[in-house]
């Protein structure tokens, strides 16, 4: 399960002028599939927080290659690509329903310790969840 699916549907507040999506509005789709990667994983952004841990963006890139559309039923695709260590990777393919490339990404996202305010290893709840993703 290094990958996992989600389907959206462009909303009309989510289009530029153009009827395009907006470019800014790529990161909220990232997060949602990285946030539903997660809950599949059986991890809650909440349940982190509430044991101490924040998990910030360091890094992210898109490269836009075909614009979404509103009402366009988008497929993202999620993928840990490495095992986590204080930082944790994803890359992002967003697909239309013809099933055509639109968008790759990728995010790159550091495990802080609330009460220090300082990056911190993967909690091992994460990593024992993850280890048999990697045999």
């Amino acid at each position: 399960m290094l990958k996992h699916e989600i389907k959206i549907r462009v909303r009309y507040g989510e289009t530029d002028q153009m009827k395009y999506v907006y470019y800014g509005n790529y990161a909220q789709y990232f997060e949602m599939g990285r946030v539903e990667w997660l809950r599949n994983l059986g991890v809650t952004y909440k349940n982190m927080e509430e044991q101490g841990i924040m998990l910030p963006v360091t890094n992210l890139n898109i490269n836009y290659l075909k614009p979404a559309k509103y009402d366009d039923l988008l497929t993202i695709k999620t993928t840990l690509i490495k095992k986590p260590t204080a930082k944790i990777e994803f890359e992002f393919e967003i697909y239309n329903e013809t099933e055509e490339l639109l968008t790759k990404g990728y995010t790159a996202l550091v495990f802080i310790d609330i009460e220090k305010n300082r990056p911190t290893r993967a909690p091992k709840y994460i990593m024992d969840k993850v280890a048999i993703l990697f045999n």
